[in-house]
């Protein structure tokens, strides 16, 4: 089951007098990761890299930002995937200490940073969502109201028209049976409209 982080979470390092500051925190997709790195970049205007890795949307993505391909985001990338972690990403910046750490001792470094912040996080459980939406008499409002609000459901929408169209996304391990109970309850007045979409929320 895929995971989501609840806050950012961060550590640091220092080796050989390098700085390494981890940050691993929550972002919808590359465009947010990418205003994030411009923003880190603006904060630390002295850092000689600031290295990142996502995984978000079915996207992943790894940059180095200067240091030896391979050394930095890749590993990065690989320790949100061994955490089966999604819409995060990863970043470390780096001030240099005047010693080079070479290839083997940077990826450490840039994987030790990750792995570390990631100790302190708290992760959350992303629950596939089925999205609903049945129209009813306004004698069933109440009932299918009710009935929705006995689930793990969050409402959509909730329209008024000739009759109530009423929309919600709950749990997809809940739907069937909610389906059911409608179905058994809306005296064959309740009509489900086509929009089972199944979608990580």
């Amino acid at each position: 089951m895929p995971f989501a982080l609840a806050r950012p979470a961060h550590h640091e390092l220092v080796i050989k007098k390098s700085r390494f500051i981890a940050c691993v925190e929550s972002v919808p997709g590359r465009d947010a990761a990418l205003t994030r790195v411009a923003q880190l970049k603006a904060e630390h205007p002295d850092a000689a890299h600031v290295c990142w890795a996502l995984l978000a949307g079915g996207q992943s993505a790894a940059n180095d930002d200067g240091e030896p391909g391979g050394t930095a985001g890749r590993p990065m990338l690989e320790v949100l995937r061994h955490q089966d972690l999604e819409g995060v990403m990863a970043s470390v910046v780096r001030y240099f200490g005047g010693v080079k750490l070479g290839a083997g001792g940077l990826m450490r470094a840039y994987t030790d940073a990750v792995a570390q912040a990631l100790l302190t996080a708290e992760k959350i459980p992303l629950i596939k969502q089925a999205e609903l939406a049945c129209s009813v008499p306004y004698s069933l409002e109440g009932m299918v109201r009710r009935e929705v609000e006995l689930t793990d459901a969050q409402w959509l929408s909730v329209d008024h028209g000739s009759v109530v169209t009423l929309r919600f996304a709950l749990p997809e391990t809940q739907a069937a049976a909610l389906v059911r109970r409608l179905g058994d309850s809306g005296q064959g007045k309740l009509a489900w409209l086509g929009t089972d979409n199944a979608q990580n929320v």
